[in-house]
């Protein structure tokens, strides 16, 4: 039998994860023998221990009372419930590093998945100047992010769909070196044989399709997925009529952007302009 192996430096969700199914283990219980004892589905606590699902403090507490832990695991579901990454993004992670297309929308900064180094931790630091994350929290997102924009140099690369609102590449981040690498960055992801990159130019105006950031993911077996968040809160969809809406309104979007050769050629001549 095939087991996920647990990474539990990955997240305050892996951690926990992995401590449960190893006190699970040290017992000879199965999924679902521990789950008959904590009053759910074998399925749950599947997803809790590979981290595709957050702990509740009510989960925590039984789990705590059932393998005798004292409060160990109300702790970890503390911690969880503290990380920076919204709620619904860690499962649609586990997805996209599975996809044989991605494609993408974003407003505002670069997508993550196209960041420089440089240009992820002036964001992740002006959000730690601002209070909303801490430095801990800062580092975790940075883990996060390397790791899925490694899972792109996977064999064979998904393709890349990424189409990018202007505001994305005039909007200045940590300073005129960082951005000028960053505009480097994007010109090389254009011209890779497995990317298709647009700008949304200003002139779409009340055209444009959407107003938040969106994700949409092609599985092997062509089930399509949809990720979609706002300030607080991430939400997956999967194989719903929804999604196809949004396939298709994400069609009409790259037929109304600027094509990829003219895409290129504002960033070239943006960056010409950058010191």
């Amino acid at each position: 039998m095939n087991r996920k192996e647990l990474d539990p430096d990955q997240s305050p969700n892996a951690l926990f994860g992995q401590r449960l199914r190893m006190l699970r283990d040290e017992r000879g219980w199965t999924q679902d023998e521990l789950a008959k004892q904590l009053r759910c589905s074998g399925t749950h606590i599947s997803a809790v221990e590979t981290g595709r699902r957050s702990p509740t403090p009510h989960f925590a507490r039984n789990a705590d009372r059932i393998l005798g832990t004292g409060n160990r695991f109300e702790q970890l579901s503390q911690r969880a419930r503290q990380t920076a990454i919204l709620d619904g993004f860690p499962q649609f992670v586990v997805h996209e590093e599975r996809a044989i297309e991605i494609r993408l929308f974003e407003l505002g900064i670069v997508p993550g998945l196209l960041q420089t180094p440089e240009y992820a931790a002036a964001i992740a630091s002006g959000a730690v100047q601002r209070g909303a994350i801490t430095d801990q929290q800062a580092e975790e997102r940075l883990s996060l992010l390397s790791r899925r924009q490694a899972s792109l140099e996977r064999s064979p690369a998904p393709m890349v769909h990424a189409v990018l609102d202007e505001s994305c590449i005039r909007r200045p981040v940590g300073g005129p070196k960082v951005m000028a690498a960053q505009l480097r960055r994007l010109e090389e992801f254009a011209a890779l044989p497995s990317t298709i990159f647009q700008v949304a130019p200003y002139e779409l105006g009340e055209r444009r399709a959407f107003d938040l950031p969106l994700y949409i993911l092609t599985m092997r077996n062509l089930s399509v997925l949809s990720y979609a968040e706002s300030a607080h809160q991430g939400h997956l969809e999967r194989g719903t009529q929804s999604v196809l809406n949004l396939l298709t309104a994400y069609h009409q979007l790259q037929a109304e952007s600027l094509a990829q050769a003219a895409s290129v050629d504002m960033i070239n001549q943006l960056r010409k302009g950058t010191p």
